[in-house]
């Protein structure tokens, strides 16, 4: 979820918005305007981009009305303003006006530092929307999102979700709100498999899932399905090579609770069970030789090779024989 300071008042003056995140900037902007209609339904919105905000635009916005109003005003990718007009929100941000909020969506960055740090030095209420890139991220944010729902879904019911919706927060918030209004009680992974498995035998995880777990038949009709649905290889083997090197790590760990091997490794207590389950039959031989063929599919998949499908086949049966390879002549 976006992370907001400390003055947390969405009628502050100046409300800042940082980050590449689109629905985290969309709901900063939607939580400033819902305040000001609560305050007054007649608020006047005004949502612009950078081309809409020439020198002279915004001191017209912001005059004083005859009628009083409460007025938002809320600019796009600031960091593409004209210098002409960042002077004139510079201006704005020593004096702001009453019953007027500017939001100010930024990206972050170098471009446009110069805005960023002149509405941080005027004390602008600040929202964080940064990209989420790491699975993690995603986790996190499907449990947030739960949880502002005021609903309990399990550890693996988020992951679950996650594996199979992948990276659009959009997409991810909007199962997560059809999941609380169909389902009654504690969402589980049985649940999310219901409603998404079509998704989820798509996802790039589930291909990584079976392959170490030894079943080869399921990882080689899971990486068909992903392909077929446009899956993109080079996600999938980075999800095999995350799932052999969870196997590695695990492995090699002393033995524990999951929670304190949770921090030691840095994996959340609901995947240390997981990995449990999935390296019986592994040797360190077989991790080895899964970890040489996820390096070979990769190099296969980023044009080392002339067929990236045919090397990514090759590394799931490798890999799937590398997982039953305990006790084997």
């Amino acid at each position: 979820m976006a992370r907001k300071n400390a003055s947390d008042d969405p009628l502050a003056p100046v409300t800042l918005a940082v980050g590449q995140e689109e629905l985290l900037l969309d709901r900063a902007v939607r939580e400033v305007v819902a305040a000001a209609k609560a305050a007054d339904a007649d608020t006047d919105v005004r949502d612009l981009t950078p081309d809409q905000l020439q020198p002279g635009t915004l001191a017209e916005l912001v005059s004083p009305s005859l009628f009083a109003e409460r007025k938002v005003v809320v600019v796009r990718n600031a960091q593409d303003l004209s210098a002409d007009t960042v002077k004139d929100v510079k201006a704005y941000l020593s004096s702001p006006a009453e019953e007027i909020t500017l939001v100010l969506l930024h990206a972050g960055g170098a471009k446009g530092k110069g805005l960023l740090d002149a509405a941080r030095k005027a004390g602008a209420r600040e929202v964080a929307c940064p990209k989420m890139t790491k699975p993690a991220d995603r986790l996190a944010f499907v449990r947030g999102e739960f949880r502002t729902a005021g609903r309990s879904a399990t550890p693996e019911a988020c992951q679950a979700l996650v594996d199979a919706i992948g990276s659009d927060l959009r997409e991810l918030a909007s199962a997560v709100t059809q999941l609380v209004a169909d389902v009654e009680g504690t969402i589980d992974e049985a649940v999310v498999g219901r409603y998404y498995t079509g998704r989820a035998e798509a996802s790039s995880f589930t291909v990584a899932d079976r392959a170490v777990e030894g079943r080869t038949a399921e990882a080689l009709e899971a990486l068909r399905w992903s392909l077929s649905t446009g899956v993109a290889p080079v996600l999938i083997t980075s999800a095999l090579a995350q799932g052999v090197r969870a196997i590695g790590k695990l492995s090699s760990a002393r033995g524990g609770r999951p929670a304190d091997l949770a921090r030691e490794l840095g994996m959340p207590p609901w995947k240390i069970d997981r990995v449990r389950q999935q390296m019986r039959g592994w040797t360190p031989d077989g991790v080895a030789v899964a970890l040489r063929a996820v390096a070979e599919a990769d190099a296969g998949v980023k044009g080392g090779g002339d067929d990236p499908e045919y090397a990514l086949e090759k590394a799931v049966v490798t890999i799937a024989r590398a997982a039953r390879s305990r006790g084997r002549a």
